[in-house]
């Protein structure tokens, strides 16, 4: 169609809703969607070309005996759209400070240096349709690159699949299983479980909402137990293209830390 043509088309009542319909729906395709602050990924890629940054501060506090740990993180998602279904990620826990104190003798040991970094891709299998859910699959490798008392073992590999339905009253339904291959000091190599699921609600169209259940290792006692929180938080859109966000986890066992809280600016450029 010639642009006179067009034009002449969208200047009557139809072509202008129908106009502004497409606007709308390319704001939204277009509105910025994390996989922050819950453990469940979102199943979306940015898009192609687009540029989307994930950060937050996370405090943990730990009581086990006579022993106290606090430890800060700098977490950190770096997201870079290379297809209309395809990702590459960079994530890491970033700048780590962690005391260590023990109340009957009255003394803390404190450690600081940079966590890991975690490289990795994201593909969008499929959009929601007929009651399939959205899907998304993402493979990272964890790499032992962070300060000595901080970083992990060799490279650890890990897949995870993602499952995501919208229900009736803004209600959303997130699952999460996956497998990781750890690599213990000895240089021994073990295979670890993943599984999480997150129940949204939108309470506004720029706020939602959820509770979560996670258990991001699911492993035998020798290979350093299950880990498992309980977890809920908030995300508020500033813009289209920006978001704060407030979670709390609650650890379900001794492997996990009493309590971690966080908040997270993300932005999309």
């Amino acid at each position: 169609m010639h642009k006179n043509g067009y034009f002449r088309t969208i200047f009557t009542v139809p072509g202008l809703l129908l106009a502004m319909m497409h606007v709308a729906s390319a704001e939204e395709k277009d509105s910025i969607v994390t996989d922050r602050p819950d453990f469940v990924e979102s199943s979306d890629v940015v898009g192609n070309g687009r540029f989307q940054a994930e950060m937050g501060l996370a405090i943990e506090r730990t009581r086990r005996d006579a022993n106290r740990t606090r430890t800060m993180s700098t977490p950190v998602l770096l997201r870079i759209g290379t297809g209309d279904a395809w990702e590459l990620r960079v994530e890491t826990d970033g700048r780590m400070v962690q005391h260590n104190d023990d109340v009957v003798q009255g003394t803390r040991q404190t450690e600081r240096g940079w966590a890991d970094v975690s490289i990795g891709t994201k593909w969008h299998v499929m959009d929601e349709r007929d009651g399939s859910p959205s899907i998304g699959m993402l493979a990272h490798i964890d790499i032992d690159s962070g300060s000595s008392t901080l970083r992990g073992n060799g490279w650890r590999p890990s897949l995870r699949l993602v499952a995501e339905w919208d229900m009736p009253a803004g209600m959303s339904l997130g699952v999460m299983p996956g497998l990781a291959l750890d690599k213990n000091p000895e240089g021994k190599r073990n295979w670890n479980g993943i599984f999480a699921a997150v129940l949204g609600k939108s309470l506004t169209e720029q706020t939602r909402a959820f509770v979560e259940i996670a258990l991001p290792q699911i492993a035998r006692a020798r290979h350093g137990g299950t880990v498992a929180t309980f977890d809920i938080g908030m995300a508020h859109l500033l813009s289209p293209r920006w978001q704060v966000d407030i979670a709390f986890y609650k650890g379900l066992n001794r492997n996990t830390a009493d309590l971690t809280g966080t908040i997270g600016l993300s932005s999309k450029f």
